[in-house]
Formats: C-alpha cells, structure tokens, sequence
C-alpha cells in the first residue's frame, strides 16, 4: 500500500513562492502519476497540476499555468510543486494524489482517478 506525506506549506504574503513536497513509500513510485489538487473551504477539492510517471508530460489548471510548475524525482520518490506569484485565491489545503495504473501517458485531472492521497498541507496567502 503506497503511502503519500505531504510538506512545505506555511503562510506567506501575496507575490510569494512556495515549494510543496510530496514523498512516496509502499510501492514502485515510478510506474504512476501523480497529482496535485486543492481544497479551499466551503468549496470543492480541485485539479492544480498532473505529471506523468516519466514526467515529460503534465497538466495544469487554467488558474495557475504559468505560475506552478510540476516536477518528479522519481530516485528520490518525490513529487514537487513549486508555487510562484502566490495569490490570496490560492489559499488551501493542498494535496498529493498518485494513480493506480502502470505507465498512463498523461496524468489524469479527475479526482476520482486517483486512488491514494496524502493527508494534506495548508498554504495560507496573505493579501
């Protein structure tokens, strides 16, 4: 059973940058996407950004392409996303997510897609 913990968020003031980490036990990390989504209160959980399990392809939502990148080390089994320009509609709890099948092409941006999720991390942006 994979286990995901994620790390890296805190409070900062608008126009910062945050680098959320996401590390991976309990299976082969490299065969599978993975993802992270977002839940901010009274709302529902939603797609930030997907990376498939080489990490040459990824996704990203229209409200943060160009400001989060996505990245994979998978000797480290690890999963990073490094969040820059941070807006105060970015605040909420972040949370890793990794697939259930071997080698797909591109990460998915459904939820329901992924079958394991870490436990989550507040980022909190100031205005």
């Amino acid at each position: 059973q994979v286990q995901l913990v994620e790390s890296g968020g805190g409070l900062v003031q608008a126009g910062d940058s945050l680098r959320l980490s996401c590390a991976a036990s309990g299976r082969t990390f490299s065969n599978y996407a993975m993802g992270w989504f977002r839940q901010a209160p009274g709302k529902e959980r939603e797609f930030v950004a997907g990376i498939n399990w080489s990490g040459l392809n990824t996704y990203y939502a229209d409200s943060v392409e160009g400001r989060f990148t996505i990245s994979r080390d998978n000797a480290a089994i690890t999963v990073y996303l490094q969040m820059n320009s941070l807006k105060p509609e970015d605040t909420a709890v972040y949370y890793c997510a990794a697939d259930a099948v071997y080698y797909r092409s591109f990460p998915p941006r459904v939820a329901h897609d992924y079958p394991v999720w870490g436990q989550g991390t507040q980022v909190t942006v100031s205005s």
